[in-house]
């Protein structure tokens, strides 16, 4: 029996265009892993990542290069790493609940059920989000490859045609 949702992603996009954004003080492109890893994990999965940004982990400039990447035309999702936690300079959560238009709870608790799995109850220090702006699927993760491995291969990129193909309707 056919569901809807197998029947959703059979109609959704193939190779999604993405931007990867890391949210980090201390990381740079020869340090950056936790970018490095989404890009290697989405470009395998067929996807292009058409831009790659290492921003400070400040709301302003978070805000306005998210805002501009949405706005392009060409970009169907944005995914950004790190600046998820609770320590003062994680601002990434309060950023982004500022400016979506729609948001996507069951995203953060499904990565946080599925990261209980993997590390306990430390999972709850994450505040993975994600949600929907200008049209643009935005998610997400923490920093570390691992925490990153996870959210791609077990949550965005099984439904990431179906999340960008529902954003655009």
């Amino acid at each position: 029996m056919t569901t809807v949702p197998d029947e959703h992603r059979r109609h959704s996009p193939e190779s999604i265009a993405c931007a990867v954004i890391t949210v980090s003080d201390t990381r740079t492109a020869s340090t950056d892993v936790g970018g490095r890893t989404a890009v290697d994990l989405l470009q395998a999965a067929g996807h292009r990542v058409l831009a790659r940004e290492i921003l400070p982990d400040e709301p302003e400039p978070l805000a306005t290069t998210l805002q501009a990447l949405c706005r392009r035309g060409d970009i169907d999702a944005v995914l950004l790493t790190g600046g998820t936690g609770l320590g003062s300079r994680d601002r990434t959560f309060e950023t982004l609940a500022q400016l979506l238009d729609k948001r996507l709870p069951g995203y953060g608790e499904l990565f946080r059920m599925l990261s209980f799995e993997e590390i306990g109850p430390a999972a709850m220090l994450s505040r993975a989000t994600g949600g929907v702006l200008d049209r643009t699927v935005v998610l997400s993760m923490p920093g570390s490859p691992a925490g990153v491995r996870l959210a791609l291969e077990k949550v965005i990129l099984p439904e990431l045609g179906h999340l960008v193909r529902e954003a655009q309707r």
